[in-house]
């Protein structure tokens, strides 16, 4: 359904929509004729909502925007607004949100697909409308089947998929928007650096890379399927000590084979840590990741980024970082690996930062004690009292 007030805009739409999807079944709503929806109006018997900020003189978008996002079960609304209502639109979060009068066909697909595939209420009975958005991962990426959603972050999906070829799983990480501008350029710049520091490293720790793809208006990387989860889950569950030794064997050879390239992970943390079915270890997520010979002219000075609760004490405050940074962190997830708690907590970002940077090195039980001086090598406030390389870890174990 198309609701705005002005035609031509109204049939701007309806050509983008039927361009890609021929068979879609649209109705479009002038709220100036025929007078504004009643308040009880629920969407039914639409698979997607697109509203433009003209209603008349007597209402705006922004309110009708509000109305229809506080209805239970309402679906997915894309809104198409002006400068002038920018922040209070994005403020109720739509489904999507465009400039009416910068709309680029390929960006509003995507947009309209991942709000089709993320409804689980879908009326519509047409399965070519449908159906065509469910069979494929992405609109525009050909030559992969969507298998489901796995995640996502503020600027790209992470989708599960089959390679249509060889039907093998993999999973595939889709920028979803490719801005012209602004924040957007420092995403791209990041996903494409992604690709280019994993893609390079051919290491049985580190998730293996199959295939970038690029165009005006997205970007792809496909990757290596990892089916064992993550070790948040096995520490959530428990890790036996010889496990957690053998884990941290496996994630510093990652990360002297990440080093041994002159790149910071600047990201350790278990989230980022996936496991294969034969219980190996594979480093992911290299989005944070920099030349370590270029962070001095590539940071900007007072930058954090990473996760407080493994971030070492100068990135915390936004100082120059190196190796010895990323053998922080391995500490701290090594930390936690033996006890099931991470080795500071605090109610705020900054309250953990602070005590990476002020507080004691926390303490293994006794039963764990033999580690406790690897813990104080990896965890030192100063980098130059840490381990100064990760080859280091091995001869201490």
């Amino acid at each position: 359904m198309i609701i705005d007030q002005q035609a031509d805009f109204r049939s701007l739409l309806m050509h983008h929509v039927t361009t890609h999807w021929p068979d879609a079944i649209i109705s479009a709503y002038d709220p100036t004729s025929a007078g504004h929806l009643p308040d009880e109006f629920g969407g039914a018997g639409n698979d997607i909502i697109l509203l433009g900020s003209r209603h008349g003189e007597d209402r705006d978008g922004v309110e009708v925007l509000e109305r229809f996002k506080a209805r239970a079960k309402f679906p997915p609304v894309i809104y198409f607004g002006t400068r002038d209502d920018e922040s209070a639109a994005k403020a109720l979060r739509p489904d999507a949100h465009f400039m009416r009068d910068r709309i680029r066909h390929d960006s509003l697909i995507v947009s309209l697909s991942e709000a089709l595939l993320s409804n689980q209420h879908l009326t519509s009975t047409k399965s070519l409308f449908v159906g065509d958005v469910r069979s494929g991962i992405h609109p525009l990426i050909k030559g992969y089947r969507f298998i489901r959603k796995l995640g996502s972050t503020e600027h790209s999906g992470v989708y599960l998929a089959e390679r249509e070829s060889t039907h093998m799983q993999i999973v595939l990480k889709v920028l979803r928007q490719m801005p012209s501008h602004g924040d957007g350029i420092d995403a791209f710049d990041r996903f494409l650096q992604e690709y280019e520091t994993i893609a390079e490293m051919d290491h049985p720790n580190i998730v293996k890379i199959y295939d970038l793809g690029v165009s005006d208006d997205h970007a792809h990387i496909a990757m290596e399927y990892l089916d064992g989860g993550d070790l948040r889950v096995k520490i959530d569950n428990g890790v036996a000590q010889s496990d957690a030794v053998n884990y941290l064997r496996q994630i510093a050879s990652a990360l002297s084979a990440v080093h041994e390239k002159n790149v910071l992970h600047r990201d350790l943390k278990p989230g980022n840590i996936m496991l294969r079915k034969d219980d190996s270890i594979a480093l992911i997520d290299f989005g944070l990741a920099k030349q370590a010979k270029l962070e001095s002219s590539i940071a900007k000075k007072g930058e954090i980024s990473g996760t407080p609760y493994y971030m070492s004490p100068e990135q915390g405050h936004g100082s120059p970082v190196d190796v010895r940074s990323d053998i922080y962190s391995l500490g701290a997830i090594f930390f936690e690996l033996l006890t099931k708690r991470k080795p500071y907590g605090g109610d705020t970002a900054m309250a953990i930062i602070y005590k990476h940077a002020q507080a004691a090195i926390p303490l293994l039980p006794p039963h764990l004690s033999h580690h406790q001086a690897l813990i104080n090598l990896m965890m030192a406030k100063l980098p130059e009292d840490r381990l100064q390389s990760v080859t280091e870890i091995e001869e201490w174990l």
